[in-house]
């Protein structure tokens, strides 16, 4: 039987009311929920505030390079779909650095699940404008305020995502639902979690969180209904929806892939002769 305590790691070093503490205690509760045993969990993860949370569970990580957590999580489950594999990033880590990977790991629907904390700047670099800011966000990179930020949640959609959500860092039980929803869906799943930034971004609080994200109504909602995911997708203001924005049944990357079709790679015998040779035709 998995428990909390099986996934109780390092003390986090984040500032105190960081929400990053809610996205930790609802990750771990989902993997929990889902008895999934720490051994059975890669966590991968990018550079920033972050990618400091494989450090602070349990479970396999691989520490990559600042916007590319996603490669190495493709490559992972390519070569043992067994793993549940999880990616993690920041908002700028995601969708700046790593913008590239995003959408095409999105377009080709791989079978990882993507969790981004979304506080809309730099924490970890201390304050600077992030892709999602708001517009006319002021820091010290923006001292005349931020352009137009991207919309995470609807270029997913548009990319090809399979899975498309939206959490809130200061609703757990909420964040853990959709995290086991994530994880259980074949196909390239991303949970936008909204986070806020104690230190650096005084203006999208959990208050201003509270005084407007509403759940959406998932019984007998068509979630494969693009055009519709994508109106909610666009809702942001006063009302900023969270919940499954999308969903439905595509082809997964790795169920195409020949070297696949009798085993894992991980269960396949390696010539090292075969190995060998090419190394040393490429040398």
């Amino acid at each position: 039987m998995v428990t909390m305590s099986d996934y109780t790691g390092l003390k986090p070093a984040w500032c105190p009311g960081c929400g990053n503490f809610g996205i930790l205690r609802a990750l771990n509760k989902a993997l929990v929920e889902m008895e999934i045993e720490p051994h059975q969990v890669l966590l991968v993860s990018g550079i920033g505030q972050a990618g400091k949370l494989p450090h602070y569970t349990k479970g396999n990580v691989f520490n990559s390079l600042h916007g590319r957590p996603v490669p190495p999580a493709i490559g992972a489950k390519i070569a043992n779909p067994e793993l549940t594999v999880i990616a993690i990033s920041g908002d700028g880590d995601a969708y700046g650095e790593g913008g590239n990977h995003f959408i095409h790991a999105a377009r080709r629907n791989h079978d990882i699940t993507y969790l981004v904390h979304n506080n809309q700047v730099y924490g970890l670099t201390k304050g600077q404008a992030s892709p999602t800011s708001d517009f006319g966000f002021v820091t010290k990179t923006t001292p005349r305020g931020a352009a137009n930020p991207v919309n995470p949640v609807a270029m997913a959609i548009v990319a090809g995502a399979s899975f498309v959500a939206r959490s809130f860092a200061g609703d757990i039980d909420h964040l853990a639902d959709l995290i086991k929803q994530g994880i259980a869906h074949r196909g390239f799943a991303l949970i936008d979690i909204l986070q806020p930034c104690v230190s650096f971004n005084h203006k999208n609080t959990f208050q201003w969180y509270r005084e407007r994200v509403h759940e959406l109504e998932q019984e007998g909602d068509d979630r494969s209904n693009k055009r519709a995911a994508l109106e909610r997708a666009l809702e942001w203001g006063e009302g900023i929806p969270i919940g499954i924005i999308y969903q439905d049944k595509l082809p997964v990357y790795e169920d195409g892939l020949p070297a696949l079709k009798e085993q894992p790679l991980v269960r396949q015998h390696v010539d090292h002769g075969r190995v060998e040779k090419l190394l040393t035709e490429f040398t």
